[in-house]
């Protein structure tokens, strides 16, 4: 897998999961994430499926977040995994070919432990991107990592051989500091889950990619 860019992960969206994908496969967003802790399996399931079908011959991947078998039966794109999920060597071994997975790391040693196992996966296919994170301080968890920075950020990307994805308190005033660690990638929760019409999530995708341009002219 190559960089992408923007990745937004959607937690209980103003605009509602729905329209909130609709929209960001209009916009050509690479990557969203259905992230609900709080929805039961069976909804979850349905809402994937649904949404499934809108992101179907886009340039939109949904990811579904923790489930192995959400990922599978809805027919998702791929599969993310926090520390506490299942092992992504038996999730790589589960899911059909082709699944995109990603991983999270929550602090630099993790990091650096995912990054050895990746460079020796074994027989199975290693992930496809590690984010890490939180990068500034977050509310998006009910018990809040501690933020890492840019200069781990920027030491952890010097050595992973995968797509790295910052994550964690990120917007737009910050988001030049983050891109001039090297980050190719950014995750983004709160920022484009508040917004309350369709224009406004429209606008504030454009203003991220003015922000991508400026910064790497």
């Amino acid at each position: 897998m190559h960089d992408f860019g923007l990745y937004i992960v959607m937690t209980s969206p103003e605009l509602g999961y729905r329209d909130f994908t609709k929209l960001c496969v209009e916009m050509e967003v690479p990557f969203i994430q259905l992230r609900d802790k709080e929805m039961p399996f069976v909804s979850q399931l349905d809402l994937a499926k649904d949404l499934v079908a809108v992101c179907r011959g886009s340039k939109t991947r949904l990811i579904v977040n923790d489930s192995i078998e959400l990922c599978r039966l809805s027919d998702a794109d791929g599969l993310h995994l926090g520390p506490a999920d299942a092992p992504w060597a038996e999730a790589r071994r589960i899911l059909p070919p082709g699944k995109i997975l990603g991983v999270s790391t929550h602090s630099i040693e993790a990091a650096l432990a995912m990054i050895s196992q990746i460079r020796h996966p074994g027989e199975v296919k290693a992930p496809d991107y590690m984010s890490f994170g939180p990068i500034y301080p977050t509310v998006a968890k009910k018990i809040p990592d501690a933020p890492l920075g840019t200069e781990k950020l920027r030491y952890v990307i010097a050595q992973t051989p995968i797509p790295l994805v910052a994550i964690g308190g990120i917007f737009p005033h910050n988001i030049p500091e983050v891109l001039a660690s090297g980050a190719c990638n950014l995750c983004f929760i709160r920022h484009f889950a508040s917004s309350a019409t369709a224009d406004e999530l429209r606008t504030k995708i454009k203003q991220f990619y003015t922000i991508l341009k400026e910064t790497q002219s």
